[in-house]
């Protein structure tokens, strides 16, 4: 079978059920290395990951880019990524988490000061992020102080002169207001788990962003017309694990062509994925999808098309990396 190669944007490897954690409650063995181990069979060259608490194992995996989501979480991030040669991380507040500029003891302003004097204290900082919109989740912030401080996060942009690594769910106008209002204020970037419609795709593609596209992506019909229509210098690919898989009900599932064996969590099996955790090794799937809306105009064999995602990634990010 050809070698192929991938490269995931978007993996939330350090969430506690890599670890058998499922709301606090310990249901199998931690197969975090297995699951490493699964995506590398694949081809996983480098996984962006949002880093929560506690885990980090790199396991050979060859680089990663360990994205922040608060102050705290990307203090964090960035005192993993001094610790190895081949790790970066991003620097920002994810709009579920907007409410700790107004909770901060010194104030929003000097929230913000530290994120840019975080951001600008090492050469291992690749992207602003992750921030955005997000109202499927308003319980955690409100849309208003959402659209307040990911406004506001420009001034982090601007600061650091840095690639944008942005999220949107549910949000798509006011999200691109504000992206275009700032557009002076940033160069490039990629919106993740895009969902949105080809109007907006579009749009973000004249500002010289990215889409990157997951199980989320692909659900209905009119998903998989949008995605038709990203040019394939602009598409990266990602799982969003252990969110955004590819479901039977979803219009994209008659495309998958892969698949891989998995049991409950309550019947764990050694060596193979649990059920409805999605996890890297199904970045293959996403592609798959792709490739079968398209008609096959980029084949999941095709060793030169998988080569443009990954060279894509790293012109993002300003990174070298002999990836073919």
């Amino acid at each position: 079978m050809l070698r192929r190669r991938f490269i995931d944007i978007g993996a939330n490897i350090t969430d506690e059920v890599f670890r058998g954690v499922y709301h606090g409650s310990t249901k199998h063995p931690d197969d975090f290395e297995a699951m490493i181990k699964r995506a590398k069979q694949v081809g996983l060259l480098l996984v962006v990951f949002w880093i929560f608490e506690s885990f980090y194992s790199t396991v050979g995996v060859q680089k990663l880019i360990i994205t922040g989501g608060s102050l705290e979480s990307s203090r964090q991030a960035l005192e993993l990524a001094s610790t190895g040669s081949d790790l970066y991380c991003t620097v920002g507040c994810h709009p579920t988490r907007c409410s700790e500029f107004d909770n901060y003891s010194q104030g929003p302003e000097k929230y913000l000061e530290e994120l840019i004097k975080l951001a600008r204290s090492s050469e291992k900082v690749v992207a602003v992020g992750e921030f955005g919109l997000d109202y499927d989740r308003s319980q955690f912030c409100s849309p208003d102080v959402q659209r307040q401080y990911f406004e506001f996060q420009f001034e982090l942009a601007v600061a650091i002169r840095k690639p944008l690594f942005l999220h949107c769910r549910s949000s798509g106008e006011d999200f691109l207001r504000i992206l275009q209002a700032n557009r002076k204020r940033f160069s490039t970037g990629v919106v993740h788990s895009f969902d949105g419609t080809w109007d907006q795709a579009r749009a973000y593609i004249d500002m010289d962003l990215y889409i990157g596209i997951n199980g989320c992506s692909l659900k209905t019909i009119e998903n998989l017309e949008v995605v038709k229509k990203i040019p394939s210098d602009r598409l990266m690919i990602e799982t969003d694990c252990p969110y955004c898989d590819i479901k039977p009900t979803h219009a994209g599932h008659k495309f998958v062509k892969t698949t891989f064996e998995s049991k409950k969590k309550e019947r764990f099996e050694e060596g193979k994925q649990v059920k409805g955790r999605n996890e890297p090794q199904n970045i293959v799937q996403v592609l798959e999808v792709i490739a079968g809306c398209r008609g096959d105009t980029v084949p999941v064999s095709n060793k030169v098309f998988n080569g443009l995602v990954c060279r894509y990634v790293f012109l993002l990010f300003k990174k070298e990396f002999k990836y073919l």
